[in-house]
């Protein structure tokens, strides 16, 4: 059998191959085949590769590994410092706290202001302190303090993450770091500080017992009033030995530790609130502790604490301008309280020593000396306050706080618990300038817009109820704003600041300088009139942005403070624009309106272009007179306190008046003030950039009202019917010759500062006044008077009278002035 040959063109195929694909594979070179093995071990060497390289945003992060390491590095790190530092820091002596030295106060051009007291310091045991005292003050600042470690990190973290965002500023401290702190370092806000702290009361918590830790806090521990320890705040606050302390006084002066002189309620009444609401957690605590069972709990009354006793050497104003530093340097952040009360410091303040004397001067005379407490029970409960500001500066040149630091402790010129009455009523006006506000009708409210001031005229806009009296219960009819500050009429600004809205009103206030935490500082129409307690300084602040244009310049008490060579950071007060110009200047000009032909011209004796407005409060508990020339600003409030229980009074019968305005003896004793202040300096115009539309009007028209020749003498009037609800005013004797009598109740004089019977001219009174009687209501018209369409437009130095149906036709009687 022969071998068949293949067909031409035929491939001879190795019987080892297997059957391929056609003709067109074995056209093709074929690849060499790689066994499978190799190719998993060649791409997983490739995935390595890139793993390695870590190309694009793969580089940014770092590996587990890295994270590791860092983590175990930075533990050793943590573990290694906290070795160093327990074996490095060593347990001190005491610090100079325990015999802290005095602060030095300085007036502004150096000289010697005040020194305060040596540091009230006595040391107890334990065993001498009231069981209940002692849970007292754990229940206030550290409940666990038995069972917990001496230094507790979670409560410090949580501390400064709340510090950090706002919820407080916390220390996050046990007790056995305050007493540290107290007795071994010093009350800076350091982070050195910190650490040491840290090491030594991990330290003495084991090398000292809880009893111990206990009665050292409670011996260092300032309590306010300059003392020092428990001791001596049983003293000072309760005037016994510590171990004669009830429950409820422990409870108070534990409640002390946290702000001692924010939460005395003798030096610092308008904090009551809060003081009862830390003493109140105090007592709680004890109760959830079951230190204090629940029954005697809810039997247990305030314990009132008495009165403070100063040092002799912070008698008169020094004790006044004192504590008003201190508290502006610890609510500024200057210093803490504690650190402050270690002394040391020598304080430079802003107070200008001649200013400070004449604004003391003109308060003892032209008030203090006419006081006569025993022949008149009324005079008891007169007080005074003011403060004096440069309002280019800010600073405060002069404070007036009361008659006697050591007799009076309370300083007038920074409580805040008297309503200020009108002297709000420029900010209201102030405001619809700034936001070009309308009335209800839609006309522009300037000095010129017509407004009804109607008594208990229904106010139009709100859903709030609200029918104001005017003072007198007198009706204006329709009368320009002008007027209405002139007059102080109380039912023009409770319609002007809902048609400004009350919201703006409040935010215009602030902007000026009002604080925001200020008490009955409520948005309602009611705020026209004054509702809001508000402080002297507080208020002075606000007018020195209107004297500088709307310009806001924060007021400062303090030039300096220094301590050895260092000399301490002070707040940062760049101005800024409050308000705009043309609303502060517009307001101004109205102002000045007042004290030329309103309620405050008792202010023209001082013989400086002024601008100001008066002010009475509720039941007439306060006056106020606010008033400033360009270049000072000045307020000055009479108040009224009964001496013993503190209990805010009215001042009627005060002074032999029947009632006091703000216009009266407030607005005599600015003008003595501020004459003697400036005196050397030239007066100063106001330079005003008005609204548009808030050009002054035309020049009144002057009725041809004839006078009474010399020898002619004018009828005697009736006496104007008295105000329900307040005495009738007592006659009162003429004035001596060459004594200006402004502003007063005698002689018909307005409420607020008003002028004096007849047309006042230089200071001299011309007595040239004829009578007038329209439906059985009598009054006195002006030769310098001006009546148009029924309304007062003009304005007379002299007293014009006359009501015509319950509406006004000329300017009221002194007694129905506010």
């Amino acid at each position: 059998m022969s071998d068949q040959s293949p067909p031409p063109g035929w491939t001879p195929r190795d019987p080892d191959t297997p059957a391929g694909p056609p003709a067109q594979e074995s056209q093709q070179p074929r690849k060499p085949q790689r066994p499978s093995g190799e190719k998993q071990s060649r791409r997983a060497a490739e995935k390595a590769e890139r793993k390695r390289k870590r190309t694009g945003w793969r580089r940014l992060v770092p590996t587990w590994r890295m994270v590791l390491g860092a983590v175990l590095l930075l533990a050793l790190l943590v573990i290694g410092a906290l070795i160093a530092g327990y074996l490095l820091v060593r347990i001190p002596p005491a610090n100079a706290a325990a015999t802290a030295q005095s602060n030095l106060y300085l007036y502004a051009d150096g000289s010697q202001l005040a020194r305060d007291g040596e540091v009230n310091r006595v040391n107890v045991p334990l065993s001498q302190i009231p069981r209940t005292v002692q849970e007292a003050v754990l229940a206030a600042e550290d409940r666990d303090f038995y069972s917990e470690r001496a230094v507790d990190p979670k409560a410090m973290i949580r501390a400064a993450w709340n510090t950090a965002t706002g919820k407080g500023t916390q220390s996050g401290s046990t007790i056995t770091q305050q007493y540290v702190k107290n007795y071994y370092l010093g009350q800076e806000q350091t982070i050195t500080r910190k650490v040491k702290e840290f090491f030594i009361a991990i330290k003495l918590g084991r090398e000292k017992s809880k009893d111990y830790i206990l009665e050292g806090y409670l011996n260092t521990s300032y309590f306010g009033r300059n003392a020092y320890g428990i001791q001596a705040a049983a003293q000072a606050y309760y005037g016994k030995d510590v171990g004669k302390l009830t429950t409820a006084e422990g409870a108070y002066l534990a409640t002390l530790l946290n702000s001692p002189s924010a939460f005395d309620v003798v030096a610092h009444p308008q904090s009551r609130t809060r003081a009862l609401a830390r003493w109140n957690y105090v007592l709680d605590g004890m109760v959830k502790k079951q230190w204090l069972p629940a029954g005697e709990r809810t039997a247990t009354q305030f314990p009132e604490p008495g009165k403070v006793r100063p040092a002799a050497g912070l008698s008169g104003q020094r004790g006044y301008l004192v504590e008003a530093v201190k508290d502006y340097i610890v609510e500024h952040k200057i210093l803490d309280e504690k650190t402050l009360a270690e002394g040391g410091y020598r304080i430079t303040t802003t107070i200008d020593k001649r200013r400070q004397n004449a604004f003391v001067d003109a308060v003892d005379e032209k008030m203090v000396s006419k006081l006569d407490p025993e022949a008149r029970k009324a005079d008891r409960v007169v007080r005074a306050g003011g403060v004096s500001i440069d309002p280019a500066t800010g600073k405060v040149v002069a404070m007036y706080g009361g008659i006697d630091y050591t007799k009076q402790y309370v300083n007038n010129a920074t409580r805040h618990d008297y309503q200020v009455a009108s002297t709000f009523k420029p900010f209201v006006f102030a405001a619809a300038v700034e936001n070009d506000s309308r009335t209800q009708d839609g006309r522009l409210i300037t000095p010129n817009t017509l407004y009804n001031g109607d008594n208990k005229r229904r106010v139009v806009g709100t859903r709030t109820p609200y029918a104001p009296e005017n003072e007198g219960q007198l009706s204006y009819g329709n009368i320009p704003v002008t007027t209405a500050t002139d007059l102080s009429v109380n039912a023009v600004f409770a319609q002007m600041v809902v048609d400004v809205g009350t919201a703006k009103v409040k935010k215009t206030a602030i902007d000026l300088g009002i604080p925001e935490n200020t008490p009955n500082f409520v948005a309602s129409p009611a705020m026209a009139l004054g509702t809001m307690q508000a402080s002297v300084l507080d208020m002075t602040q606000a007018y020195a942005t209107l004297a500088d244009h709307g310009r806001y310049t924060p007021y400062t008490l303090v030039e300096k403070v220094t301590k050895g060579s260092d000399s301490i950071r002070l707040p940062d007060r760049t101005p800024k624009q409050a308000v705009s110009r043309e609303a502060a200047d517009t307001a101004t000009s109205m102002l000045v309106s007042v004290v030329d032909n309103g309620t405050g011209t008792a202010a023209l004796a001082a013989g400086h272009p002024s601008a100001g407005k008066t002010g009475t409060g509720e039941l007439d508990r306060s006056a106020w007179f606010a008033a400033y020339t360009p270049d000072l600003v000045t307020v000055v409030s009479m108040m009224g306190q009964d001496p013993d229980t503190g209990a805010l009074e009215s001042l009627y019968g005060a002074l032999d008046e029947a009632r006091i305005g703000g216009g009266g003896y407030p607005a005599r004793i600015w003008a003595q003030y501020t004459k003697t202040a400036l005196e050397g300096s030239d007066p100063l115009d106001f330079d005003l950039e008005l609204q548009p539309g808030a050009a002054p009007s035309p020049p009144p028209f002057i009725p041809s009202s004839p006078e009474p020749t010399p020898d002619e003498s004018a009828p005697e009037s009736p006496a104007p019917p008295s105000r329900p609800n307040r005495p009738n005013r007592p006659n009162r004797p003429t004035p001596p010759d060459g004594e200006q009598d402004q502003g007063g109740r005698n002689q018909g004089q307005d409420t607020e500062g008003g002028t004096t019977e007849g047309d006042t001219t230089g200071g001299q009174s011309n007595e040239g006044t004829t009578t007038g009687t329209t439906s059985g209501t009598t009054g006195t018209t002006g030769t310098t008077g001006a009546t148009t369409s029924g309304t007062t437009t003009g304005a007379a130095a002299g007293a014009l009278g006359g009501v015509t149906g319950g509406r006004l036709r000329s300017r009221p009687p002194s007694e129905y002035l506010e």
